[in-house]
Parts: C-alpha cells; structure tokens; sequence
C-alpha cells in the first residue's frame, strides 16, 4: 500500500511539476510603445538610486513604454529622489511635449523598501498615459532549492526583495495564491506524505487543510474563496473534489479509476476548474463545471499538456511538450486557440499569469538549472528575474 502511495505521489509531483481621460498614445502592440525619457530626474547614491533603476527596469518591462533617450520621447518624467532619516522621497512630475501633466506625486517609503516607491510611481505612470494595468505592485511566490530543501520565498515584482517564508527543511510543491492576498495555500511533504496546507502571510500561522490518507494537492482557492480544489487518492487514483473552506465537507467531480489527475485551476468566476488527467494515455488539460458532470477535453496538440493557471483576462496558460522541451502555451477556451508563446532556447514550466493580463512568470531550465523568467504574451523578449540559485512554480498575488 505504501509504495502505491509514493508512486502515486511521484505522479502527482509530475503534474504539478484607472485610465486617464487624455491618454498620450494608444499602443497597439509590442512594437508600438510610448518613448518616456528619464533624464530630468535627479538621484543621490544608495536607495535614491535603487529607486531610480527599479522605475527604469518598471518602464523597461512594461510592455506598453520604453526608455527613451535624454531628450527624446513622448512622455518626460522629471524630479528628485533623496533619502533622509531613513526615508526615500521621490517627488515625481511626469508631462508629455504639450505640457500636459499625468503625474504630480510625491512617493514615500523606508530606505530599506525604496524600491516600492518605484514600483508604486512605475505603475501610476503606465497606468495613468497608456490606460493600460501593470504587475509592479503584485507580489511573487516562488519555491528556492537549497541545501536540499524546497522552501517558500516571497519577492516584489523585480525579485529584488526576495524573503523566505518557510523553513520547513522539506518539499514544497506548486504555491498559490487566495483571492484577497492573506493566504498561500502549497503542498508540503513536511509529515512524510504529500498533504496540502495554507500559511498567512501577516502572521505566519500555517493550516494543514488537507491530509486524507494517500495523495493530497492541488490547494486551489476559489474565487469567491470559500472552496478549494483538491487532488485527493484518499478513494482509490488520485481524483479532483472540492472541499469547503468553512465546513471541510468535500465534493468528489471525478471518478477516473485508472487515470492520474492534478493541477486544478478556477475560471475568474469560479464556474469551471482546469485540471490535468492522463485519462487518454498522456497528460492533457481538461475543463469541468464545479458542479460535476461530463469533462472536456481542452488540449490536443503536443504530447503533455499540464499546469494550467486561468487568468483573469480569460485564457489559460499551461506548460506544453512541443519538440523534447516544455514550452509555455496559451488558449482561449471559448473559441480552443492556442498559441506558443516561448522561444525554443530552454525548457519553460509552471506558468503564471501576472495582473495585467499580459505578462506571465515561468520557470526556465538549462540542464536543470532552473529560474524564473518574465515573458510577454505580446512578443517582448523573456527577461530573468531571478540570476542566482535554483527557483521554481513562481505564482502571481492577485
């Protein structure tokens, strides 16, 4: 029973594995960006110039602008960013060739968060010219491998300020996210077997939520968050139910004796789940009402189709075999297209849409070494976030 079990939960691990009422340009796509020059601000040494980077690498990843040369550009962003008595202050006036002003803030924050005033002038920039939402302010988890423990580590958007949130000595496996921000719920072999749990970021308190004998993960929270998706084999195979935050009552969707499932996912209005099943003979995504009834079947091209993650915007990202490697992929469920997005140079896993529904964070892997990239769903070149060490499962905050 014990090496069912295990076997079973190696199976598993495999599947996880505002606009402003003048706008100065409408972008179209990834080559049409509005030039910003960066020139008129004025920065000190320290965490002034921290700030000063972060919003130029902000800018740089935006998709929407560019850094423009000194004295070129649409739009000039002008001011000073100074620390004193442990603050950093950024009063920022940002204005394009007609005079016409977008921003006229002054940013504030510790000097040792400084970057979180770029981030927050970043976003009220590309917001208020373009009218287009950004990730800058979200938060990103991630799973770091060291000394041969898998731990939850916390970041800003940049992965500069990046902080352990576990000490487990353990395997955690896929981290996501609650609705409203408090939790991230993840799977733990902490008590030997995989069993699913939920930590709160503000005070650190951690819940084991699900641990049925067998197989537990998945830990999906819905939308409205008062359900979870869980991947349980406490019946038999390992089976997608639904388990009620308050009550702990479950709900069995499925009853596949001799297939492996894993990886559910919620549509953005919590009616549907995208779950993995090799029910066929390979790993492909599948689409289920919450209430049950009959699968669909949503992938068909590459030989794995697996971790999907639904983002707001409506489509669904997964992790592709396409020619030996992972690839990242994404579909419109509605109308089953389906495009990839990354290029052929590494293997590319775990994706995650980010909060402008347009960017995506992602492993990447060159002979399993692995980090987490930012891609652009529009055609901008990957970007590594994380430069050092082995990371892993990034998942967006909402």
């Amino acid at each position: 029973m014990q090496k069912h079990i295990l076997k079973t939960a190696f199976l598993i691990v495999a599947l996880l594995a505002g606009a402003a009422s003048a706008q100065v340009k409408v972008v179209k796509n990834a080559t049409d960006k509005v030039g910003v020059d960066l020139s008129g601000i004025q920065a000190g040494p320290g965490a002034a110039m921290a700030v000063r980077k972060t919003l130029e690498t902000d800018i740089a990843r935006s998709g929407w602008m560019q850094v423009a040369a000194p004295g070129q550009g649409a739009i000039a962003v002008r001011g000073s960013i100074s620390e004193s008595g442990g603050q950093v202050l950024f009063a920022c006036q940002v204005v394009d060739a007609a005079g016409q002003t977008y921003v006229n803030a002054t940013y504030s924050q510790p000097a040792a968060q400084a970057i979180y005033a770029a981030h927050q002038a970043a976003n009220d920039i590309v917001s208020k010219v373009t009218g287009k939402p950004t990730y800058f302010l979200a938060k990103l988890v991630m799973i770091g491998a060291r000394a041969g423990a898998k731990e939850l580590y916390l970041s800003d958007a940049t992965a500069q300020d990046v902080r352990q949130v576990t000490q487990d000595k353990s395997i955690a496996l896929k981290p996501r996210w609650s609705p409203d921000n408090r939790f991230i719920s993840y799977t733990s072999f902490l008590k030997r077997y995989p069993d699913v749990y939920t930590i709160e970021l503000a005070t650190g308190a951690r819940n084991r939520v699900a641990s049925y004998s067998g197989v537990n993960s998945g830990g999906a929270i819905s939308p409205d968050g008062r359900s979870m998706a869980l991947i349980l084999s406490k019946d038999g195979n390992p089976d997608l139910y639904i388990q009620d935050m308050a009550s702990k009552r479950l709900t069995r969707l499925t009853n596949t004796p001799r297939a492996v499932e894993g990886s559910p996912c919620w549509s953005p209005d919590g009616s549907r789940i995208a779950y993995v099943s090799d029910s066929t003979g390979s790993p492909q995504i599948y689409l289920l009402s919450r209430s049950g009834g009959a699968p669909e079947r949503l992938t068909f091209r590459g030989t794995q189709n697996v971790a999907p993650d639904w983002g707001s915007n409506g489509l669904i990202a997964y992790q592709s075999l396409t020619g030996g490697k992972f690839q990242i992929a994404i579909i419109d469920p509605a109308v089953k297209q389906e495009r990839i997005i990354t290029p052929f140079d590494a293997a590319y896993e775990d994706p995650s849409w980010a909060t402008d529904g347009r960017h995506i964070a992602a492993s990447r892997s060159i002979n399993y070494k692995y980090s987490v990239y930012l891609l652009d769903t529009m055609g901008d070149k990957p970007v590594a976030l994380t430069i050092t060490g082995d990371w892993y499962a990034p998942a967006w905050s909402h």
